[in-house]
């Protein structure tokens, strides 16, 4: 029987198996989420979950709860582990053994996105690697959370794990396990996620073996080999509907935390009938900072991207298919040891997606929008709490404006990009960690301007309420705003202050710095960007702008300068 006999599948069947697939996975991240301590995995959702095929790790299913740029990210740390058990294991696994991994360099993202990859078995035959990705609050390394944003090797950024057995036959080894509390900063804390992490894959072993006993193995092998190829026609029939040509576009990290000086990402995209080639080979040479990009990141940035595009193609190996990539050898898009990468996964791959969409707005702008705020805000702050005679890092990411598109404004506070991760509440920060929000508010007129407008960034400011604390953060977009398209003016800038002390501190690299030592009642104050605008803003609606100003989003005078127009009552 060939893989794609149809003979025992019948459309409904096949329906009905995709779902499941999917179904086993968000399983798994409400199992994650569920039981995991730390706050950006229970309440930000920074993980995800997926089932990827027994031989060559290819992609079978994500969960629909899971981040975005861990798609093409975990079918390479999973290949990374069949490579490894061939190589040092003789090819052998039982069943519960897990491993673990969080080098950039074997299809990874940056040190705190560590991964456990498990085999499944299903009548004592491999069916199957589970495998999920959760982000630690910290893994050691110069700064607390491990967002250093001025490493220039990448030993400096934490402890970083080949792919290891870290579960022998259901057994946690208490000796590697030891090694990885030794190495990292509220070690107590991490045996939780830990045990999190290890129960998302039990619970997809229990849902993925429920699924086979009511189908049969032979079934769903079917079903996969068709979910395949079926993406990769759906995916090839929307390229084909592109022009075919030659579309460039650009954008730039504001700097690597180390050179004060932008990298730049050049993007070619050649559309040829059914095919997509992204050329990046112009892009800025490898940088000292940790704003190198790992090749997974950046294969996988691109993916979310097309994705972004055609959210209608369903997610797995298929889907890439018809996306080749020449790999940016000689760039810092395609890291090697032992260059940084911390701001790889949570800013570049940002970046890179915008630089996509900037090429193809000029093939498909009906599809297309301006781009979003494109960075993810990574902020983490580390101290000692006096009251509660502990310490803790408190990592969190922000929202920002997604940009306007065809038809309509941009989404104010929307995630990253990369992800469907939102920013832990407010109220559980402050139960967890010494200090108090003092702002959180829209931050009116980020909106670039356009026929229609991006939409708006946040404003936040947290005052340290006891002990003392050092803080880091690797963000971006604070050099240039995102980009307007097609005659929309940028969007906001993002903005960092700290004030210690009544002085004020702003980073010398706008958006990235580390080590500021902050004290009792120091402020920490953040602004995101807003979106690009869509269009002249000279078009826009006068009604919308008139709305718009009796909303408080931007006053009379500053309508006046973006739009170049009277504003009339809004309609009742």
């Amino acid at each position: 029987m060939s893989n794609r006999d149809m003979s025992n599948l019948d459309p409904v069947t096949l329906t009905v198996i995709q779902n499941g697939l999917i179904q086993v996975c968000n399983e798994m991240d409400l199992a994650f989420v569920r039981a995991a301590f730390s706050p950006v995995i229970s309440e930000g959702m920074d993980r995800s979950d997926g089932i990827y095929d027994a031989g060559d790790g290819a992609l079978i299913a994500q969960g629909e709860l899971g981040l975005p740029v861990f798609v093409g990210t975990m079918q390479f740390s999973t290949q990374a582990v069949i490579e490894r058990v061939k190589s040092h294991y003789a090819g052998k696994v039982d069943p519960g053994d897990v491993f673990i991994v969080n080098d950039p360099y074997l299809g990874g993202t940056h040190l705190m996105d560590v991964r456990f990859v498990k085999p499944f078995f299903y009548k004592g035959e491999l069916f199957a690697w589970l495998a999920n990705t959760g982000h630690w609050p910290d893994v050691g390394g110069m700064v607390p959370g491990g967002f250093s944003a001025s490493a220039t090797e990448v030993e400096q950024e934490g402890l970083r794990l080949p792919p290891v057995k870290f579960f022998k036959k259901g057994e946690m080894d208490q000796e590697i396990l030891s090694i990885i509390l030794s190495n990292i900063r509220i070690a107590d804390q991490r045996i939780g996620d830990i045990k999190a992490q290890a129960a998302a894959l039990t619970t997809g072993e229990q849902r993925l073996t429920a699924l086979i006993d009511r189908y049969g193995a032979e079934v769903v092998r079917q079903a996969i080999a068709e979910m395949r190829h079926r993406a990769e026609r759906q995916m090839r029939a929307k390229i084909a509907g592109i022009p075919d040509g030659i579309y460039e576009g650009s954008s730039q990290v504001d700097s690597d935390g180390v050179v004060d000086e932008p990298l730049v990402i050049r993007m070619k995209i050649t559309k040829k009938g059914e095919d997509l080639i992204f050329d990046m080979t112009g892009s800025s040479p490898p940088c000292r900072g940790p704003m190198n990009s790992v090749i997974a990141t950046t294969k996988s940035a691109i993916y979310l991207a097309v994705k972004h595009i055609f959210p209608e193609v369903p997610i797995n190996a298929g889907t890439f298919e018809p996306l080749k990539i020449v790999e940016p050898e000689g760039t810092f898009l395609y890291a090697r040891y032992p260059r940084p990468v911390s701001g790889c996964a949570a800013e570049v791959s940002q970046r890179i997606a915008e630089a996509v969409f900037a090429a193809m707005t000029k093939a498909v702008p009906d599809l297309l929008f301006a781009a979003p705020a494109g960075t993810s805000g990574n902020l983490g702050v580390g101290g000692y709490d006096p009251e509660r005679s502990r310490n803790y890092i408190m990592y969190l990411f922000t929202g920002g404006g997604y940009g306007g598109f065809q038809g309509g404004d941009g989404l104010s506070n929307g995630c990253s990009t990369i992800g469907i991760s939102k920013m832990p509440p407010v109220e559980v920060l402050e139960q967890f960690y010494p200090v108090l929000f003092e702002e959180f508010s829209l931050r009116e007129g980020s909106g670039g301007a356009g026929e229609f407008r991006g939409g708006f960034g946040i404003n936040y400011a947290i005052r340290l309420r006891r002990g003392e604390a050092r803080v880091s953060m690797v963000m971006d977009h604070g050099r240039t705003g995102p980009q307007g398209v097609l005659g929309g003016k940028d969007g906001g800038t993002n903005t960092v202050e700290v004030e210690q002390g009544g002085k004020t501190y702003r980073p010398p690299h706008l958006s990235k710095d580390q080590d500021i030592q902050i004290g009792v009642g120091d402020v920490i104050r953040v602004s995101t960007p807003g979106g690009g605008g869509f269009g002249d803003p000279a078009l826009r609606d006068p009604s919308a702008i008139a709305r718009d100003v009796a909303r408080g989003y931007y006053t009379p005078a500053e309508a006046r300068e973006k739009f170049g127009a009277q504003q009339t009552p809004p309609s009742s």
